[in-house]
């Protein structure tokens, strides 16, 4: 019998000053299989770790953290993503082929979805290793959800160019498709690049177009706001440029 490969989310407060409660964001059915898996792999070991001592304090793991086995996903998949299907990780199911159910975690939010681990997903598949999908949060929708923006419709376009010619001229390309179709269009950007961001899109869209911004999701502190550039444009600047964030785009 082949193990299952269990996709673990992780809450979202991943590098924010404020940690979220994690029995508040997280479902005891998934605490409680989190602590249940002795196999992992991983965006960061380090984060991982930190992780599952949090799981512990709920539910006791199956056996110490020094104990566990975590395997990171490699470098190269780190700086340029695993989405393409340009890496095998068929070698990293090794103990699901043996028979143990394994968790793939990334640093915040659902493995594999903005984030490394669809190569992964897909190496089970190939081998034949049963995927488990547990509940958890999703940044992309649930900042899509408290967007008022197109949800029957919607695209999520990854990181926008740090060029800041090539910037503006995919946010033109990422509004008329908005415009023309009503699709919603969704990105991220590192956290220290959020204001830099949220400047090209004033500075680039047209000011009837609607932008929702959702920061700090699942925290106390979360920062939700949706509204015309023309309207976010006599408005106090309220974005953290320290705390990821979700931008949306659409009419």
């Amino acid at each position: 019998m082949k193990g299952l490969l269990y996709l673990v989310p992780a809450p979202l407060d991943f590098g924010c000053a404020q940690s979220a409660d994690l029995s508040a964001t997280l479902p005891l059915a998934t605490i409680t299989t989190a602590a249940s898996l002795a196999h992992w792999v991983c965006e960061n070991a380090k984060s991982a770790r930190a992780y599952l001592k949090r799981v512990n304090e709920i539910t006791p793991l199956c056996q110490p953290i020094q104990a566990l086995s975590l395997v990171e996903l490699p470098r190269e998949v780190h700086k340029k993503g695993d989405h393409n299907g340009n890496f095998d990780a068929r070698a990293l199911l090794q103990p699901a082929l043996e028979g143990h159910n394994m968790g793939l975690v990334s640093e915040a939010g659902m493995p594999a979805v903005a984030d490394p681990g669809s190569s992964v997903v897909r190496a089970a598949h190939d081998l034949g290793i049963r995927v488990v999908p547990l509940v958890g949060p999703v940044s992309l929708l649930l900042a899509l959800a408290a967007s008022g923006l197109n949800g029957q419709n919607f695209a999520f376009v990854g990181y926008l160019p740090q060029d800041p010619q090539e910037r503006v001229q995919r946010i033109r390309e990422l509004e008329a498709l908005a415009l023309k179709t009503g699709q919603t269009q969704l990105f991220i950007e590192t956290p220290y690049r959020n204001l830099a961001m949220f400047q090209a899109l004033l500075q680039t869209l047209q000011h009837n177009t609607r932008l929702a911004i959702s920061s700090g999701l699942t925290l106390e502190s979360a920062s939700i706001a949706s509204d015309s550039i023309k309207n976010w444009k006599q408005k106090p600047v309220l974005l953290n440029n320290a705390t990821p964030a979700v931008f949306a785009l659409g009419r």
